[in-house]
């Protein structure tokens, strides 16, 4: 029977370095060259003449259909493996996260599969946001009943 301090010992001796800096300067280029092209979306849409707020929703959506449309070619999941954390940026990595097991159970159906599994991960994520949505509202509201405002 190994204890536990000889088990640590031998997965510190037998695992693999990692090259932190690296791995930084990687995830740093790669998320923000995704925020770069965010942006380069938003200010040719201001050069075409759109108003600010339609600009800021179609770079969202542009975003969001990239990620998409990335994970289904497979190129997102290389990406990721090269850069690790700098493909989190939130919108990217969003659509990745929503996108990846629908794609990966299509062969089961539309709803056993796609269905099923759309919300797998960012159900969790809306749930706490509306949540937090209500929570924060509570407080604004009980403070503007002092007389107390924010905003």
């Amino acid at each position: 029977m190994v204890s536990p301090k000889e088990y640590d010992k031998i997965v510190k001796k037998n695992m693999p370095r990692s090259n932190t800096v690296a791995n930084c300067a990687r995830a740093f280029v790669v998320g923000g060259g995704i925020c770069t092209l965010g942006q380069v979306i938003y200010e040719l849409l201001l050069i075409w003449d759109f108003s600010k707020e339609t600009a800021r929703t179609l770079t969202s959506v542009s975003m969001i259909a990239f990620g998409v449309l990335f994970t289904a070619l497979g190129i997102y999941d290389k990406l990721a493996r090269y850069a690790g954390s700098g493909t989190l940026v939130p919108i990217t990595g969003f659509a990745n996260a929503m996108s990846s097991p629908a794609i990966e159970f299509k062969s089961e159906g539309f709803i056993a599969g796609v269905g099923t599994k759309l919300f797998a991960i960012a159900g969790p994520v809306i749930v706490y946001g509306v949540g937090a949505s209500v929570a924060y509202g509570l407080i604004l509201w009980i403070l503007h009943m002092f007389g107390v405002t924010l905003f």
